[in-house]
């Protein structure tokens, strides 16, 4: 499997990937510094061409993004379908999903101790940090962030590409757009546009994206 990335999330993932499994190669074409092999035994493929060969030598297209940012993981996954890659979602056996009616997109990392009530989705290449807890009624769309120790309770619907930072709580039958950033530790009590920012609590609008 191939993990689009080689630093920040795309380590943290790497934490879980292998767990599943060893034949593991690590994806960078943008830093310059970053090349060999991480951990001294992952190589670090730097160009499509090594990609392709990735992929036949290991009889498996599979590839998952290691990358934070909603819209470098679209274009990542354009990227890499079109040289044949089949995105993998990886979800840690530590995290807690429900067992009715829970829905996970393809390519939708999720890391420990996040949980997903029943009656809840989340699109594709969604990325759900460590604790994050998901709440039933809830539909999240694609490319979606969700940081660490984030709350979204009931009957709330985020929309794709849209941010949520840190600690931040939504509460219950809150909708929020396309393309929002959501402040860490804010608290959303509104409804909220698509292509803003907000923060605070109560979470304001402070500016258009």
């Amino acid at each position: 499997m191939i993990i689009v990335g080689a630093r920040g999330f795309a380590t943290e993932l790497f934490d879980v990937v292998s767990e599943k499994t060893t034949d593991i190669a690590f994806y960078d074409d943008v830093n310059s510094d970053i090349k060999g092999y991480i951990y001294n035994k992952f190589p670090i493929l730097k160009s499509e061409g090594e990609v392709l060969k990735f992929f036949e030598s290991n009889k498996s297209n599979e590839y998952t993004i290691g990358l934070g940012n909603p819209f470098l993981r679209f274009k990542v996954y354009e990227k890499f379908n079109s040289l044949g890659g089949k995105i993998t979602s990886i979800i840690s056996d530590c995290a807690r999903i429900g067992n009715y009616s829970v829905c996970i997109g393809e390519g939708t990392n999720i890391l420990p101790n996040a949980v997903f009530s029943s009656n809840t989705s989340i699109g594709k290449c969604g990325l759900v940090y460590y604790n994050v807890v998901v709440t039933h009624d809830c539909k999240i769309g694609d490319f979606v962030e969700l940081s660490p120790n984030a709350i979204i309770l009931g009957r709330c619907t985020i929309g794709d590409y849209t941010h949520i930072g840190a600690n931040a709580t939504i509460l219950p039958d809150i909708c929020i757009g396309s393309n929002v950033i959501v402040g860490a530790g804010s608290v959303v009590t509104k409804c909220i546009p698509n292509d803003v920012v907000v923060y605070g609590n109560p979470a304001r609008i402070m500016r258009k994206i």
